[in-house]
């Protein structure tokens, strides 16, 4: 990982959400658009590594039968657990990614404010892996930061252009802010599977 653990150990003794996840109007906006976007209105098994102090899982708990989160900080996964505690779908584990890796297939992986906090290597590896890690189907959501930042290796702008050239997956849907680009990947073509959630529900 380009950015080292004790950056990350550091942020979490100062305080327990040092980035403000649950106050933030930006960050909630932004993971209010996150969840927007999810293709499917439900999700049988879904995977959000980096989830931090689990506030993005909040939201994407209702929309999925099993939510696997999984952070590198311990204290990241105690306050992510206890959020959590009242949604009986999701399981919160210490993980550090790329290393760790939980077994498959899911048909949803979301990769926020993570990748560009890996070197080139590390990166393309997590992405691999998410796509690797995907049922037919299945749908790989990323969002990231666009502004500089010391510890960031690239911009989310940057990190959507190597998302789209992954084998295998195929774009269906983008948004770039002045803030943050989001974008969604579809896994391989399943025959008669429906492309939108327009044509799922018979409207085009």
């Amino acid at each position: 990982m380009n950015t080292p653990a004790s950056y990350f150990e550091g942020q979490y003794a100062r305080a327990a959400d040092p980035w403000q996840l649950a106050r933030r109007w930006y960050d909630q906006r932004k993971y209010g658009l996150t969840v927007a976007a999810l293709p499917r209105a439900h999700y049988r098994r879904a995977f959000e590594p980096g989830c931090s102090v689990g506030v993005l899982s909040e939201l994407l708990a209702p929309r999925c039968d099993a939510l696997l989160c999984a952070d590198r900080v311990p204290s990241a996964v105690g306050t992510a657990t206890r959020r959590l505690a009242g949604l009986p779908q999701v399981t919160v584990q210490h993980m550090a990614v790329p290393d760790e890796w939980p077994a498959g297939p899911f048909d949803l992986v979301i990769l926020s404010e993570l990748l560009y906090y890996f070197d080139s290597c590390a990166r393309a590896q997590v992405l691999r892996q998410s796509a690797g890690s995907l049922g037919d189907g299945g749908h790989l959501i990323t969002v990231h930061w666009n502004h500089p930042v010391d510890e960031h290796t690239l911009t989310g702008r940057e990190v959507a252009e190597e998302v789209s050239a992954l084998p295998g997956l195929r774009p269906l849907a983008r948004y770039d802010d002045p803030d943050f680009t989001l974008s969604v990947h579809e896994r391989g073509a399943v025959p008669g599977m429906a492309l939108s959630p327009a044509r799922a529900e018979g409207l085009a």
